[in-house]
């Protein structure tokens, strides 16, 4: 027997079938196709994304029955933010609107005056922003009425499809956390910003607790998806949440550092750290998906500057990845100065995520000479989503207490040289998983304690939860790259000003 964790992400959906040991039995993975209007409208066909979840639900059930492991028990994590307005039965009456998606400033911004930045960090954990998905709600109420009227209910993702697979409208609480309505504490829906906002809360799905048994799929739908007996759906959560339980962190000593597109941090407590200090850091922090928990993140888009790189400078490794079938870390690596580069590269290409939350930041490279190549550069990107890496390690220690060790995994994190910077310019001890499928087997977690596979989730992590290499921070590096790093930090300081100022 066997348990299926799937993922829905901004722009595919993943499902990775695990034994209850954790090892991977087989995984498949789906694009769907994204809608981008510029400057800021991201969108999605609901439609293609629940055939896509199926698709990958069918062709894993075949696998898992053929290597004679039935799948017993699913969850769905997925991202937050993002909304799908439905009819009464279930249906779309409008496109999903992403995460990614920012067309809701001017409402976020009135949401900001009518309950005040800080009310609504009290109530929600999140800094007021146009990606949650109050603002977006609020704009199709002004811009596109009737698709807002014929709406009988906003859900999310993960809401979507489980109402398709037979279930009620329901959501967990970390997902729930994501949409900018949800109070943290009181754990339902805020009264206060509801009725301010006169969204009744019918028209959202119902809040419960992550990992709850919600039944067994119908059999005739199970026969569809070539599920075999009484599958059970147990309710998921937010990827960040359950990326973290799939890798094992469960208390204030250690961070969960996610290393793909964003490079997100998330720490555990026993209580939601929506502090003044960490309005001042634009943290967010919410409910977790393990019971009475929560989870405070702090993020950088840093791995976009590597997407970036590879793309614009690296031109010929890309033709000789695909005539050798190698990666490009395999090639670009090879060439990469020892030392520190000496370089400061700041990696806001899109913005910048905590501390600062701005917008309007921008890249910076300096400190380049005729002797620097773009290997240089490219080592110099990854000291760069370092020194952010450290920057947002401190603002969650001074809130939540000193961190000893980073549990790692991402794409951007695959590489020896890689996670030795992350270690040596944050000081930090750095473990490495060697399942990289954090988020899958997160949710796998959770359907395996409620079918009651484990007695309890700390015993699903003990079972399921493996390490890979350890790194530890090296003396004569942290000594070479202090001065780097305090030039890194200093050009950060001062251009913070400019940016709030909108400058460039």
């Amino acid at each position: 027997m066997s348990l299926l964790g799937i993922d829905i992400g901004t722009s595919s959906c993943k499902g990775v079938v695990f034994t209850y040991e954790g090892e991977i039995i087989s995984k498949r993975s789906k694009k769907y196709s994204l809608y981008i209007t510029p400057p800021n409208i991201v969108e999605a066909n609901a439609e293609e994304l629940w055939y896509k979840v199926i698709e990958i639900i069918k062709e894993l059930a075949q696998q898992a029955t053929y290597k004679n492991d039935p799948i017993e028990a699913i969850a769905i994590s997925s991202h937050g933010e993002t909304f799908i307005p439905i009819d009464k039965e279930g249906n779309p009456v409008g496109p999903a609107i992403m995460n990614a998606d920012n067309r809701a400033l001017e409402e976020s911004n009135w949401l900001e005056k009518v309950l005040g930045k800080e009310k609504i960090y009290a109530i929600t954990g999140l800094p007021a922003h146009p990606m949650y998905s109050l603002p977006k709600i609020l704009w199709l109420k002004r811009h596109k009425p009737e698709i807002y009227a014929s709406a009988k209910k906003f859900v999310g993702v993960a809401d979507f499809i489980l109402s398709r697979l037979g279930f009620a409208s329901y959501t967990d609480y970390s997902l729930a956390s994501r949409t900018m309505m949800f109070d943290i504490r009181k754990r339902s829906w805020s009264d206060e910003i509801l009725e301010a906002v006169e969204i009744d809360p019918e028209r959202l799905s119902v809040p419960l607790p992550a990992g709850g048994k919600l039944g067994t799929i119908d059999k005739e739908i199970a026969k569809e998806l070539g599920l075999s007996g009484d599958v059970v759906i147990t309710l998921g959560g937010h990827d960040q949440p359950c990326g973290a339980l799939g890798a094992g962190v469960t208390n204030q000593e250690t961070v969960y550092d996610s290393a793909g597109t964003y490079e997100c941090l998330v720490a555990v407590s026993d209580s939601p750290m929506n502090t003044k200090e960490a309005f001042k850091s634009n943290l967010n922090s919410y409910c977790h998906v393990i019971p009475n928990k929560y989870v405070t993140l702090a993020f950088s888009p840093g791995g976009m500057a590597v997407q970036w790189f590879l793309k614009e400078f690296c031109s010929e490794e890309v033709q000789d990845i695909e005539n050798l079938g190698v990666n490009e870390y395999e090639i670009l690596n090879k060439n990469i100065p020892e030392s520190p580069t000496g370089i400061c590269f700041i990696p806001h290409l899109v913005g910048s995520g905590n501390p600062s939350w701005n917008p309007n930041a921008k890249g910076i490279i300096s400190g380049i000479t005729l002797s620097t190549t773009k290997y240089h550069i490219y080592k110099a990107i990854f000291e760069g989503i370092a020194c952010e890496l450290a920057i947002n390690i401190k603002v969650l220690e001074e809130i939540l207490g000193k961190v000893d060790t980073i549990y790692l995994s991402g794409g951007t994190a695959k590489t020896d040289f890689s996670i030795q910077i992350r270690s040596d310019i944050t000081n930090k001890k750095i473990k490495t998983l060697i399942n990289q499928e954090t988020v899958c087997l997160g949710a796998a977690i959770l359907a395996g304690t409620a079918l009651g596979v484990y007695k309890d989730i700390l015993e699903g992590i003990q079972k399921t939860v493996k390490f890979g290499k350890e790194y530890l921070p090296q003396t004569i590096n942290i000594e070479r790259y202090k001065i780097q790093k305090r030039r890194y930090e200093l050009f950060y300081s001062t251009l913070i000003g400019l940016w709030n100022e909108g400058g460039g």
